[in-house]
C-alpha cells in the first residue's frame, strides 16, 4: 500500500487532502499536534474503508519535527508522498527554538521534518509544499529578522517571507535530490484558519472551500498527469512562474544552508 504523510490534517486543506488520499488507496499518516483533533479525520478514513494513523508533530519545535520523522522511520515503511501543508498566519510569537513563529512553522519545521524523513522516501517520492501567491509581496529575506517576533501589521510580511521560503525550498530540493519530485502549490484563496476571522466577512464570496483549495495539492501528490519537471510552482493544476525573488538560485542556496545550520543537520550537496 502506498503511504502518504500529511501535516496539519485536522482541518482545512490538510483534512480535505487526507480524506481524498485515503479514498485513493493511500495509507495516511496524519501528523499533527493534537491526537484528539486529528482523530475524527482518521475515523472517517477508516469508516470509508481506508487506512490511517496518527503521528504526533509540533512544527514549532525542531526537536518534535525530528522525533516525528524518526518515529515514522522506526516502523520500517517507505514513504511515497509527503504533503507539507500545516501552517500559521496572521499571528505573533516565537517558536521553541527562538524563530519568528510563521517562518519557524511554515518553513523551518517542515525543513527539519523533510530532512529526517529522507531515508524513508521511495525513488520518485513526491514532496508537495503548500505555499501562497502572497510571496509576491516581498522581494527578499532579511535573515537577521527571522529570530525576532513579528513586527509588521497583522504579520503579513512575515507570512509572505515564510511562503517565499517554501518555494525556494522546493526549487533547491529538486536541484539537490533529482531522485525525488518536489512541487510548490498555491491552493488559491481558501477558507481556512489562516484567514483571520475579522476579514472573512469581506472575503466570503472570493474564498474557495477547503475541498476546492486541496484540488491542486492532491493532483500534485497523486496524479499521473503531473509530468513536468520537479521544482515547479503550481496553481490550478498548471505550472506558473513564481516571483523573480522565488527564482533566485543564490537566495535559495543561502536559505538552504542556513536552514541546515539552524536545524543542526549535516549538509546535503
Amino acid at each position: 500500500m502506498r503511504v502518504a504523510l500529511v501535516t496539519g490534517p485536522s482541518s482545512g486543506i490538510g483534512r480535505a487532502t487526507s480524506l481524498k488520499l485515503g479514498r485513493g488507496g493511500f495509507h495516511v499518516v496524519a501528523a499533527g499536534r493534537s491526537e484528539t483533533r486529528v482523530a475524527p479525520v482518521i475515523d472517517l478514513i477508516r469508516e470509508e474503508g481506508g487506512s490511517a494513523e496518527f503521528l504526533h508533530l509540533d512544527l514549532a519545535s525542531l526537536e518534535s519535527a525530528r522525533d516525528a520523522a524518526h518515529t515514522f522511520a522506526a516502523n520500517g515503511r517507505e514513504l511515497d508522498v509527503l504533503v507539507n501543508n500545516a501552517g500559521v498566519g496572521a499571528t505573533r510569537g516565537i517558536t521553541a527554538d527562538g524563530f519568528e513563529l510563521q517562518f519557524g512553522v511554515n518553513h523551518l519545521g517542515h525543513f527539519m521534518l523533510t530532512h529526517h524523513l529522507g531515508r524513508t522516501f521511495r525513488p520518485g517520492a513526491r514532496i508537495v509544499v503548500v505555499t501562497s501567491s502572497v510571496h509576491f509581496r516581498v522581494d527578499g529575506i532579511d535573515f537577521d529578522k527571522l529570530q525576532r517576533r513579528t513586527r509588521s501589521l497583522y504579520g503579513l510580511d512575515e507570512y509572505a517571507v515564510s511562503k517565499l521560503a517554501n518555494i525556494l525550498f522546493v526549487k533547491e530540493l529538486a536541484h539537490r535530490r533529482p531522485d525525488w519530485n518536489a512541487y510548490a502549490v498555491h491552493p488559491g484563496l481558501t477558507s481556512t484558519n489562516i484567514i483571520p476571522w475579522y476579514v472573512r466577512p469581506f472575503m466570503r464570496r472570493r474564498l474557495l472551500t477547503p475541498k476546492q483549495g486541496a484540488e491542486t495539492v492532491i493532483w500534485c501528490a497523486s496524479s499521473d498527469e503531473v509530468t513536468e519537471d520537479s521544482g515547479l510552482y503550481y496553481s490550478h493544476k498548471t505550472s506558473r512562474p513564481p516571483s523573480m525573488t522565488a527564482q533566485d538560485d543564490d537566495l535559495g542556496r543561502e536559505l538552504w544552508e542556513r536552514s541546515e545550520q539552524w536545524c543542526g543537520v549535516a549538509p546535503q550537496h
